[in-house]
């Protein structure tokens, strides 16, 4: 089987692109030239190497010549911070449309396109329980674009076999975004807000990966929408005592940040973003989000629906993140 991945090079979808190898799959890669290509191309050999196709989403001629002859899509490409909602809805969003349509004329006997959404789309649960399927509460401009992405693919439910996955916080190797609570923790820092009793669930990425493919061959409806974790829901302050172990380091300043001093600190990190022109993770809707009192849903329809259990809690994927970090010389 030929499978488009989009965003390859980047966290999950390089995950997904090494498993599909690996079971002897064809993986064609959408990339940007400036991407760093380096792991993509040290996978497979021969008939099973990846093969790259330059572009990105937003390149509608580029998405195009990418569908041409593949049987499945997993569409994993999207950014997670912008310098505007603008951005977030130009290559979140329009950039989702783009490859539907391109599927639509280019790639008539898909199998499956399976779209790699978020839990953000849906928004907090308010009341710590798992959030319903058909929530749309997204309370920042990433949230909003995944929910209008989301709306996009079901428009082609009768048209293309779509899946929606929805994975919670997804960690793991090769994440660079999350590195910075590990940092934190060995600098004897501990990164929490607030009295840092937020609820989350998390999805370890190589078993994220896992359901990314297993969607593709699933005997499900097009247009089933699945959330991905790895079963457990964890309090942020006893989460990263796990990564305390992990990184072999217990944090001295345990005391929780208020939220109004990080707020007066997204101001100032915005302010330095539209100066250099340069997205930025830490904005006021980051702190709005992070005020939410629960991010937290339940895969037990996606794992009986797509025959995929996740394999790795917190405790053991924070040691291979950390292993990962060390290997790499990132921590």
């Amino acid at each position: 089987m030929k499978v488009l991945v989009t965003g390859a090079s980047g966290f999950l979808g390089s995950h997904v692109a090494e498993q599909l190898v690996k079971a002897g799959h064809q993986v064609r890669a959408l990339v940007r030239k400036s991407s760093n290509r380096k792991f993509l191309e040290s996978l497979g050999s021969g008939d099973t190497r990846v093969e790259l196709a330059y572009g990105a989403v937003e390149d509608a001629r580029a998405v195009e010549d990418a569908v041409k002859g593949v049987d499945a899509i997993v569409h994993a490409a999207g950014i997670v911070k912008a310098r505007s909602a603008d951005e977030f809805r130009a290559i979140n969003t329009q950039g989702t449309i783009n490859l539907l349509e391109a599927a639509k004329k280019h790639a008539p006997g898909l199998k499956r396109f399976v779209h790699v959404s978020s839990l953000e789309a849906c928004g907090p649960s308010l009341d710590g329980k798992p959030v319903p399927v058909d929530q749309a509460n997204p309370v920042t401009s990433y949230g909003r674009s995944k929910l209008d992405a989301e709306n996009a693919v079901l428009k082609m439910k009768g048209e293309l076999p779509v899946v929606i996955l929805r994975p919670t916080a997804i960690y793991g190797p090769r994440d660079l975004e999350i590195l910075d609570v590990f940092k934190s923790i060995k600098n004897r820092v501990l990164p929490i807000t607030g009295d840092g009793n937020v609820l989350y669930t998390f999805t370890y990425a190589p078993d994220c990966a896992k359901a990314c493919i297993a969607a593709i061959t699933a005997d499900v409806p097009s247009g089933k929408v699945y959330f991905v974790d790895d079963g457990n829901v964890y309090v942020w302050k006893k989460a990263l005592e796990d990564v305390e172990r992990a990184v072999g380091k217990r944090a001295l300043l345990r005391v929780g940040l208020p939220f109004g001093v990080l707020q007066a600190v997204a101001v100032g990190v915005e302010a330095y973003g539209r100066f250099s022109n340069r997205a930025v993770m830490l904005t006021r809707e980051k702190v709005n989000m992070l005020r939410q009192p629960a991010w937290v849903c339940s895969s037990e329809d996606t794992q009986r629906d797509l025959g995929w259990k996740p394999e790795v809690t917190w405790a053991e994927g924070t040691k291979r993140a950390v292993r990962w970090y060390e290997e790499n010389g990132l921590l």
